[in-house]
């Protein structure tokens, strides 16, 4: 895993965290959103998009990594993880999202699908 530097795709995937307010820029897998639901039940997923959104504004490292999963490469070239804790917990939590699309350049208006949420 490296952190990502690519100052375009940070653009994107910053621009696509700072919508969160409107529906369909973060999207939840089923299994993300159980995660959610089941272990922060206090959380909406806005409220959950708005610290993710807070992390990365406050300079909170994304990686980058290489996608070789059979079920996700044939749909992206990376993933991007979060790690970060959750505001008056001591829990560290992972995320794993995908910037879709994929490559910049294709779409103006970017999405983050949120794809697994676990302990750190």
């Amino acid at each position: 895993m490296s952190k990502l530097t690519d100052s375009e795709i940070i653009r994107h995937y910053s621009t696509a965290l700072g919508n969160y307010k409107a529906n369909g820029y973060i999207v939840f897998c089923k299994d993300a959103a159980e995660w959610l639901r089941r272990e922060l039940p206090s959380w909406t997923q806005q409220r959950f998009a708005a610290a993710l959104d807070d992390f990365v504004r406050r300079g909170g490292e994304i990686d980058q990594v290489v996608e070789t999963r059979d079920n996700w490469s044939g749909k992206f070239a990376y993933h991007y993880d979060l790690r970060l804790f959750v505001k008056g917990r001591s829990r560290k939590l992972y995320v794993e999202t995908r910037l879709v699309p994929d490559y910049p350049n294709q779409r103006d208006d970017p999405y983050i699908l949120i794809a697994n949420i676990h302990d750190a």
